[in-house]
Formats: structure tokens, sequence, C-alpha cells
């Protein structure tokens, strides 16, 4: 049976449509048609009732979500359980992250991973490890202890995944360029973070395959005008995505207009860093023996340090479209096409398009979540 998504704003290339139908057959999109589409009559009808009909968002930094945090308990459960907390804010595809830690765990986690994909856990794509090869000089609030050398081991260890995605956040300047390149041959996607690189160690990483940012202008060296640092390289790179966290906090509004400005649109990507508060009540919870509270948008250790976010990527989308001053549906495609593209999985999601994976979300214009399909699958409520 075919499914018409119907009387809904569905966001195509050229932005929201009005007149068109969305054809569902198991975990596929059938096709984007008119209404009269004879098609149409013939599927299953749900009514959309003039909602905005957007491809499911991706999330490539969620640490944590409904009480979860992974590197508290790197398991499928773990992972199961923060792809259900943010689903109900339009992710449908995520990385569950894991910041600095030993090899064991990390180890723990990938195999994690891979049994949750296996076991086809809704929206988990991959793996991000955020550390242990970091600069403890950037380190923010990872644990210095944990870092390490970038050796062969570990990049066995790091390319190891064999379902999905794998992303890794290192410092360039803590490792050499034929280590990045051997990262980037094995399948590696290999973005700088927590870093103190200048301008020249970043411009050798990007041309031996580093390809991403992980949270443009925090814990990286800022731009002067006698050494560009990370964020001067990021801000003069084409090819290369940055991920920003649009809470207004972790970067001044500012600081993300003109960084916008900088670059093509199409390579920046939202992230949300969201620990195990998003989802859930808690307003304290422990990561690696500290304590951290959770305040508004942000978390924020005892010494007042950030320690990621407690925003869902409905905010961040809204917050984006505000900050930047661009249209909404771009700010959707900065969080569902260019992380796509990202993660090399542009043929496949990202777009509301035949052929694609049914992963959407329905919301009214303020971001308010009504339903997500993963896989053609629904979750929550699409009736008004």
């Amino acid at each position: 049976m075919i499914t018409a998504l119907i009387n809904g704003r569905v966001l195509g290339d050229a932005g929201f449509e009005h007149d068109k139908a969305v054809l569902l057959q198991e975990d596929r999109i059938v096709d984007v048609v008119d209404p009269g589409d004879p098609r149409v009559s013939r599927a299953q009808h749900v009514d959309l009732q003039g909602r905005l009909l957007m491809p499911g968002f991706i999330d490539v930094q969620v640490n944590g979500g409904g009480g979860a945090l992974f590197n508290d308990d790197p398991s499928i459960d773990s992972i199961r359980r923060i792809g259900e907390a943010h689903r109900r804010f339009g992710t449908t595809g995520f990385l569950p992250t894991l910041i600095s830690d030993d090899l064991h765990v990390m180890s723990r986690a990938i195999a994690a991973v891979k049994a949750a994909i296996e076991a086809r856990v809704p929206g988990v794509l991959g793996i991000h490890i955020e550390g242990p090869f970091l600069n403890e000089a950037r380190k923010g609030v990872h644990d210095a202890t944990k870092f390490r050398e970038l050796d062969d081991d570990a990049i066995a260890l790091l390319a190891s995944l064999d379902h999905g995605r794998t992303l890794v956040t290192l410092a360039p300047e803590m490792t050499t360029p034929k280590m990045i390149r051997k990262l980037v041959r094995a399948g590696v996607t290999v973005s700088a973070g927590h870093t103190n690189a200048g301008y020249a160690d970043m411009r050798a990483a990007l041309a031996e395959g580093l390809c991403g940012f992980t949270h443009l202008f925090n814990a990286m060296s800022q731009l002067n005008g006698r050494e560009p640092g990370a964020v001067g390289a990021a801000l003069e790179d084409d090819t290369s995505w940055c991920g920003i966290i649009s809470d207004g906090i972790h970067v001044h509004p500012a600081a993300l207009r003109v960084a916008y400005r900088c670059r093509p649109r199409d390579r920046f990507v939202l992230v949300t860093d969201a620990m195990t508060s998003v989802g859930s009540d808690q307003q304290r919870f422990s990561l690696q023996g500290r304590t951290i509270e959770v305040d508004g948008l942000v978390c924020v250790d005892q010494d007042g340090r950030l320690a990621g976010s407690n925003m869902n990527m409905a905010i961040a989308v809204r917050n984006a479209a505000s900050i930047l001053d661009i249209d909404l549906a771009e700010a959707v495609r900065m969080a569902s096409t260019y992380p796509a593209a990202f993660l090399k999985l542009e043929h496949e999601l990202g777009r509301i398009a035949s052929g694609y994976r049914a992963n959407l979300v329905l919301a009214d214009e303020q971001m308010n979540v009504a339903a997500t399909w993963i896989d053609g699958r629904t979750c929550g409520r699409v009736a008004g």
C-alpha cells in the first residue's frame, strides 16, 4: 500500500511548496507529485493540515538525551533512549557521540553502535568519537588524563565500524598529516576540534582530507591578524563543513553571522552537542566524575565552563533562522540536507525526493514537532 501525505507545505529544492503530495511505500519516498496524480487517489491518505513537511533532521553531535549519556553507558540501550528522546524534536538521524575516553570504552561504544545498526534501532547512522586525540590547551570539559597519541592501533579501532559512518574529532597539531591521511583512507570522516593549531597546520590537515570543524569557534585557536588559527582556516576554506551550535551562548550571534557570510551556505551544519538532559527533566548530572548543571539551553561544570547543551534540533533550527536572519527553509537544510552531504549520505537522506529514505519531520512554523517518520515508520500525532 502506498501512503500519500497530503495538504502540507513540502520542502523542496526551491523552498516550501503548497500543492504537492508525497507518496511513501515501505521505507522509501516513491515520488513528490501534484494532488491530482492518479496514485494519490488510490493511496491511503494522511492529512498534514497545512503544516511543514521537511527532511528529517540529522545531528552529528549527540552526547546524550532522555536521561542517558553515551560515555556513562556505551550500549545499545543508551543509543535507543537517546534516539527516542531526540526524535520528539525532529531528529531522525544521529551520531551517538563519545567524548575523550580510554580505548576500551571506545571499543565498547563502537560495538554498541554496530549492534544498534544491525538491530535497526531507529535513527542511528554511525558514531562520533570526539577525542581523545586533542590538545590540552583547548580541552574544555574533556578529561585530559584520557588524551593520547593517534597511533596505528587507534586508527585500526577507529576504522573498525563496518556499518554506518564514523566521525572523529581531533587536534591536527597533536598528530601528523600522514596519520590524518591514513584515517581518511580508512573511510573515517575527520574533523578538527579542541585544537590550538596554527593556520599552517590546519591547511596541511585539510590537504590530507580533514573536512570538518567541530563546533566552530568553540575550543579552537581564534582568528588573529598575524595568525589566522583554526577559525581563520575554517572561514577561508570553501570545501569543508562547519558544525555550529546555535543556542546564542556557545557562539555570539554576531560571530555566527560573520561566519555565515564568509563561506558557502551549504557548508554549515547545525549540531546540538546535546547532553543527557534533553528530553528529560534532569537539572543536574555527572560527566566523568564532575557535576554538570543545566542552565537554560546550556550545561556548565562547577567552574562555569560550557559542557555541551540542553538544546534540541528543533530549537537549533528556529534559532538559526532568527540569528542568521535567513529563510526557515535554509535553516532546515542546515539540519538535514547539509549534514547528509557531510556524512556522504546525500543520495539517500536530506531531501524529499523520489528514491530517498522516508525520513521526515512534520512541524509548524515555530518548529513544534507533530510527527516524524524514520524509514517510513511514523511516530507522533499527525492529526491536529
